[in-house]
């Protein structure tokens, strides 16, 4: 996966909000002088949706119908103007 997807999939999640388990352990010095896991505690916890991150995903990631529109060539905006005309058509004549 290219950086770019892992940010736009972290931006993603981060704005719609999320779910993730936090982990709490307690470990404790055994007779033998090694770690050992004493408690263990497992929460589920919500973030929610952050404002901030909708906001740099729409900028970065989404353009604006205008802004494709603008960006378009002569012969791209004729043939979106085609397929427009087309799907009219198409609307219309279902339309009794």
């Amino acid at each position: 996966m290219e950086e770019q997807d892992k940010i736009k999939k972290a931006l993603m999640k981060k704005a719609l909000g999320y779910n993730a388990d936090e982990v709490i352990e307690e470990y404790v010095i055994d007779e033998e002088g090694a770690a050992r896991l004493s408690k263990k505690k497992v929460t589920k916890k919500h973030f929610s949706p952050d404002i901030t991150a909708v906001k740099v995903l729409l900028e970065r990631y989404y353009k604006t119908y205008e802004d494709e529109v603008l960006a378009m060539s002569d012969e791209m905006l004729l043939s979106e103007k085609e397929k427009l005309e087309n799907q009219l058509k198409e609307v219309k004549g279902g339309i009794k």
